[in-house]
């Protein structure tokens, strides 16, 4: 065999077994960049950071970084989470080799132009559900009603725990369910959406980002 036709065929077994990529893990609070340990991703997942800044009433309160595997599905799809007096944002970067750097994520301009959806909006402290007679009208490319239950565990075994409901895009939608440890902070998300106030019926059970989380993440008080 020809030594091209060779690394030919050997690189075609190579894509077909896949590749696992060693990227870094972590998670921090009030920054827009962290290190940590390098982990072994699962097959089909590559290395990204993300972004997530949370508002109330129009000001910022808190803001989540992380670096961590996720599908590549995810990969440059910004997206957006609002209740009835906030709203979350979230950039999510990617890169492609063994424990690459990504770029800085971008996050989505503001639209207020009200899109035709109507969605249940309450948010919660302490607990898994809220009911709501409140709703709300969904601007831009937040087509998605969404329910967020999150987990965020820190030093010390502190914790909070919350459920917000409202308007989302379908990237945020997308993430699904996560659970994202670090040295220093944990964070669970589970996410269920649906297109219309009719009922939740759409269920993604996607694993892998921070993501956080992240942040994965996506927390508003």
């Amino acid at each position: 065999m020809k030594p091209y036709l060779k690394l030919l065929w050997i690189l075609s077994i190579f894509a077909k077994s896949g590749h696992s990529l060693s990227c870094t893990s972590c998670l921090v609070q009030g920054a827009t960049f962290c290190t940590g340990n390098n982990v072994s991703c699962p097959s089909g997942r590559v290395c990204a950071a993300t972004h997530t800044i949370n508002m109330e009433d129009g000001v910022k309160k808190d803001e989540y970084f992380g670096r961590s595997c996720v599908p590549e599905g995810q990969c440059q799809r910004p997206g957006i989470f609002s209740t009835y007096n906030s709203k979350s944002k979230k950039g999510i970067s990617c890169c492609y080799t063994d424990n690459c750097t990504p770029t800085q994520p971008q996050l989505l301009p503001d639209d207020d132009k009200p899109n035709g959806l109507t969605c249940p909006t309450c948010k919660a402290n302490g607990t898994q559900w809220c009911d709501t007679e409140m709703t709300m009208k969904c601007t831009g490319e937040e087509t998605r009603c969404i329910v967020q239950y999150s987990k965020i565990t820190g030093p010390g075994a502190q914790s909070t725990e919350r459920i917000l409901r409202g308007c989302a895009t379908p990237s945020i939608c997308s993430i699904g369910n996560q659970t994202h440890p670090t040295d220093g902070l944990s964070a669970e998300v589970q996410i269920t959406c649906t297109g219309s106030v009719n009922g939740l019926h759409h269920h993604f059970n996607l694993h892998g980002i921070m993501a956080v989380v992240m942040m994965l993440l996506l927390i508003t008080a």
